[in-house]
């Protein structure tokens, strides 16, 4: 006869299948070792010497890359601690665009800490408290170590070493060319008096050619046809519609009895005309291109050819709407002439190739336009995918500079500053606070450790050489010199190797606030999945490439 195990009184006040954690290692410890192995899975991916990733998300679509912010959405963690991390780093992806991966290894690091700390003898609310103290501290160094600030945003010559820092990370070798070109995009498109936005800098992926190929253009290009005989015009007033460029069908069914063929003969001209008067209309009104977001009919091409305007048809509404803001139109839900308020103007709509695909760019003359598009070229989809999210990161560099102009040095040399005086204050602080804040200094050298073993050097003799570097009170900008065979440090504003302070700022605020919020858990709590369908079992989608 089988022995009954009892349950546990709270086993037996919740449903069947409920989970139940408690105690230091069932709870506590099974969270900061889910988190430290998600972080020393990122960590290899850190700087521009940071080994790729090849992750196949669950519509089997191939991603090669080390951007730590596609790695983690396309992994779908499931841990609930492990989930409280990239929950952070998604918060600094939407609140600065870049520095996902300075989060995960930060949060990573001081959990890991956190464990050697707890094994001693600290508890939980200490470990809190000393990192609390040192985050305070450490945002209050940031802001002596501030190396550089841009004085002019709409100088390229000013932005450039910012933005390049950046792009290094993910694209080294490229890193002066895609500079060149994110600024150059940038300052086509950078307001006057508003704030500069991302969604005004586009991509377009062309396959063929190599990297050093991708090109800039003002305004906006698409991967398409046109739909006219007219492949180009200049000074064009452009008239959107959201609705098909066709003829209007009634809502209801209608019966026609035609007796004879002249009747016939009469109904196909009626209908002729009131699309010929249409597209007249609209050729008297100034208009020599349309862009329509639904399908385009045969008779009123026909007439469009007639009057000498350009069809374009754009399958994204999304496209449509960014068309509307490059030119300047409003979109017309219904087939009539727009108001003079309402057309777009753009200086020259054509049809052009590149490489072997036919593009419509939609080309603006005037100095300050409201969209821009880097053309990006690359052997193959992933190479081209991966310069599309260094550019995207390149772009959001330049948004953090629009809102603060200072800049922190980089190359691991603010890293092991922080790491320096945090330590010096851990010394100078009574009560059991001092270890955590300690190991919070401690935490700020894996950056440079991290740095080194990606680059193949010696993690200890850089971690040496950066700590002798930085002895005296105004060594601050020395850091580690990558293009070196032998661990060298190197000035850092020499070099022009720069980091947006707020990234720094943000990502020190969010990977502390994961940290504290994981060891402040001492009991998990998973109730029963609820039952469902299975999701199905199949090839990826087309429509998601």
């Amino acid at each position: 006869m089988a022995m009954h195990v009892p349950k546990s009184y709270f086993q037996n006040m919740m449903k069947d299948g409920t989970k139940h954690l408690s105690g230091m290692h069932e709870a506590v410890f099974s969270n900061l070792e889910a988190c430290t192995e998600l972080y020393k899975t990122i960590k290899t991916c850190y700087g521009p010497k940071g080994l790729n990733k090849m992750v196949i998300n669950h519509l089997s679509k191939l991603f090669v890359t080390n951007d730590a912010a596609t790695i983690i959405k396309e992994l779908e963690v499931q841990h609930p601690a492990a989930k409280m991390i990239v929950m952070a780093s998604q918060q600094q992806e939407a609140e600065c665009g870049d520095g996902t991966n300075f989060v995960m290894i930060l949060a990573g690091a001081l959990l890991e800490k956190a464990m050697d700390l707890l094994e001693s003898g600290l508890s939980p609310s200490e470990v809190i408290r000393g990192y609390e103290m040192a985050s305070e501290k450490c945002l209050e160094i940031l802001e002596s170590l501030v190396c550089y600030t841009v004085k002019d945003v709409k100088c390229p010559d000013e932005v450039a070493p910012v933005v390049k820092t950046s792009v290094c990370s993910k694209q080294d070798g490229y890193e002066d060319f895609l500079a060149g070109l994110i600024t150059d995009a940038c300052m086509k498109v950078m307001p006057v008096q508003r704030t500069f936005s991302v969604d005004a800098v586009r991509t377009c992926k062309i396959l063929g050619a190599g990297v050093l190929s991708s090109t800039c253009f003002r305004g906006m290009v698409f991967r398409r046809n046109v739909e006219s005989d007219i492949t180009s015009i200049k000074d064009a007033k452009i008239a959107v519609f959201s609705c098909p460029f066709d003829i209007g069908t009634t809502e209801t069914k209608g019966t026609i009895l035609i007796k004879n063929a002249e009747e016939l003969k009469n109904f196909s001209v009626d209908e002729e005309k009131l699309v010929e008067n249409q597209i007249k209309d609209l050729a008297d009104a100034g208009i020599n291109c349309v862009v329509s977001g639904g399908k385009v009919g045969d008779m009123v091409l026909h007439f469009a050819n007639k009057f000498n305007i350009m069809v374009v048809r754009l399958m994204s509404k999304w496209d449509l709407r960014r068309v509307c803001k490059s030119i300047g139109a409003t979109a017309q839900p219904n087939l009539v002439v727009p108001t003079p308020e309402e057309i777009g103007f753009c200086s020259q709509v054509e049809l052009d190739e590149v490489g072997d695909t036919t593009v419509v760019v939609f080309r603006q003359e005037r100095d300050e336009t409201a969209m821009s598009t880097i053309v990006i070229r690359g052997s193959t989809d992933n190479i081209m995918d991966d310069i599309e999210r260094a550019i995207d990161d390149g772009v959001n560099s330049v948004k953090i500079v629009t809102r603060d102009q200072r800049c922190l040095p980089g190359a691991c040399a603010t890293e092991i500053e922080l790491a320096k005086q945090l330590m010096q204050y851990g010394e100078q602080t009574a009560g059991m606070e001092q270890y955590a804040i300690k190991k919070f200094a401690e935490a700020f050298e894996v950056f440079p450790k991290v740095l080194a073993e990606n680059t193949g050097l010696k993690a200890n003799e850089v971690l040496a050489k950066m700590y002798n570097a930085h002895q005296g009170p105004e060594d601050i900008n020395y850091g580690l010199n990558l293009e070196a065979d032998t661990p060298e440090v190197m000035d850092c504003m020499e070099r022009k190797v720069l980091d947006p302070f707020l990234t720094k700022h943000w990502g020190i605020k969010f990977a502390v606030n994961a940290a504290n919020t994981v060891l402040v858990v001492d009991q998990i709590i998973m109730a029963k999945q609820a039952g469902g369908p299975k999701p199905r079992q199949g090839k990826a989608d087309p429509d998601d490439e």
